[in-house]
């Protein structure tokens, strides 16, 4: 696929450079060390000849923001994934307060009404795909951002106490949710090639989880206003999103249909990134020289992903139900190990993404499931030392189950990025988020109903399941 950009899109004011260097420099700080061994690897080498699977050590150049910001999209691109990130989290958060403060609505209504949002927009996912495959990328994007406007503009109308027009609401938040990352992950893999795209990928999710953090903090001091207060930042929510949807159309992105049959071009170096280049024709996962991976693995990858998403809510719902329920613990407790989830993905989300291009992205997806499942063992462990030494022995170990999630979302995207054939690529990555989505949407129900059963049901089912799919993957 060739992509296409105006003019306009290559260039940017000096004002839009500054401020996308800002919000990346933070998360490819560390990056620099971690890079220091490792290859921001090119396409394909004819002359290279290695085992799709094995494991490579190679040596490399620093990686450069400048480099990473034009690999993520250019820095109008940037600044529009760092205010949708904010007005994200001024409101996603806060959405059933909002449902129950503002609406007056029940508990039992406000959560079936999000939970149909995400149902519908992974129902969604199919025509996203077909969008994608003729060609749209920032199109695609900023569509996203302006479903999320009107949901937002209908929270801010819908009338006390009705919870069909609230579960309309959510409807649109939840299709805008779930087309977003899978039109994100094809713009970055229309611009940008090899290893550079993986570290493009990194480096939005760490300014997202930047951002995100930064509208919750907001919001949470907004929520001593009352409801009037959560209906201004559900307002200031609805004009990010426009904001963003328009810095993302302007970059006018997009690429040639997958069936125009573009021959592969050459790679123009180490972590470039162009809106002329075209993904190359080779989709090793791996390094110079290795073979195309074929797509029927997609299977088992959409499988193991299910049960590998379940680490995204441990922080969130597994951890906080085991702290307060079974050691009860103080409620800063789980506030703390959130905020430290928070900090380490911004932090080192880039940094150890570039250091694990030593491996292949399926080894790498591999590591992670055998990390995440020693963490799993870890909180099996430290649940019954009780309320004195549990709650600090499972905040050390939450550290141990980011990493895994820091793994794990720098290679699994990336992968299915490099082993999808060009012509699917918009219906693989969607094929993948609704993967993603339908592990998130089950996990709170899985892991309240096993924990209900024990640390060991919990933990050892979270353990084994994890293990068993980073065997299937590493196959």
């Amino acid at each position: 696929m060739t992509a296409c950009a105006t003019a306009a899109a290559d260039s940017s004011t000096a004002g839009s450079s500054a401020v996308a260097s800002a919000v990346i420099s933070t998360a490819v700080a560390s990056a620099a060390v971690a890079s220091a061994g490792v290859a921001v690897l090119p396409a394909a080498s004819a002359a290279a000849s290695a085992a799709a699977a094995a494991p490579v050590t190679v040596a490399a150049p620093k990686i450069r923001i400048p480099d990473l910001v034009r690999a993520t999209g250019g820095p109008r691109y940037a600044l529009a994934l760092a205010v949708d990130a904010l007005g994200t989290g001024l409101l996603r958060p806060f959405l059933l307060l909002y449902g129950i403060k503002v609406l007056g609505l029940s508990s039992p209504a406000t959560g079936v009404s999000m939970t149909a949002g995400i149902v519908v927009g992974l129902l969604a996912m199919p025509a996203v795909g077909r969008w994608l495959d003729r060609g749209a990328r920032s199109t695609v994007v900023a569509a996203s951002m302006l479903v999320r406007v009107v949901g937002t503009l209908l929270l801010l109308v819908v009338p006390a106490g009705s919870p069909v027009l609230f579960a309309v609401a959510c409807l649109f938040l939840g299709i805008g949710n779930q087309a977003w990352p899978a039109a994100h992950a094809a713009l970055v893999a229309t611009v940008a090639h090899g290893r550079a795209r993986d570290a493009a990928l990194a480096a939005a999710r760490s300014l997202r989880n930047g951002g995100m953090g930064l509208g919750a903090l907001i919001a949470l001091g907004a929520l001593a206003g009352g409801p009037s207060a959560l209906r201004g930042t559900a307002a200031v929510t609805g004009l990010s999103y426009l904001t963003a949807a328009a810095l993302a159309w302007s970059v006018r992105i997009k690429a040639e249909p997958a069936d125009a049959g573009s021959a592969p071009e050459p790679h123009s170096g180490p972590g470039s990134a162009s809106r002329s280049g075209s993904r190359p024709g080779s989709r090793s996962d791996s390094h110079p020289g290795s073979q195309p991976e074929p797509a029927p693995r997609m299977a088992v990858l959409l499988a193991a992903n299910v049960v590998y998403v379940f680490c995204l809510n441990v922080p969130e719902v597994a951890l906080p139900l085991v702290l307060v329920t079974r050691l009860h613990a103080a409620p800063a407790w789980s506030a703390g190990i959130f905020v430290a989830n928070t900090v380490l993905v911004v932090t080192l989300q880039v940094a150890v993404t570039v250091w694990m291009a030593r491996f292949s992205r399926r080894t790498a997806l591999a590591i992670a499931g055998v990390i995440l499942t020693a963490s799993y063992l870890g909180f099996l462990v430290a649940t019954p030392l009780g309320h004195g030494w549990g709650a600090p022995a499972i905040a050390a170990v939450s550290v141990v189950c980011t990493l895994g999630e820091i793994v794990y979302a720098g290679a699994a995207t990336a992968l299915v990025t490099t082993i999808a054939p060009p012509r699917v690529l918009g219906r693989a990555l969607t094929r993948f988020q609704v993967s993603t989505g339908f592990g998130l949407a089950v996990s709170p129900a899985v892991i309240t109903g096993l924990a209900a059963a024990g640390p060991a049901a919990l933990w050892g089912t979270l353990a084994a399941a994890t293990l068993v799919s980073a065997a299937a993957v590493a196959r």
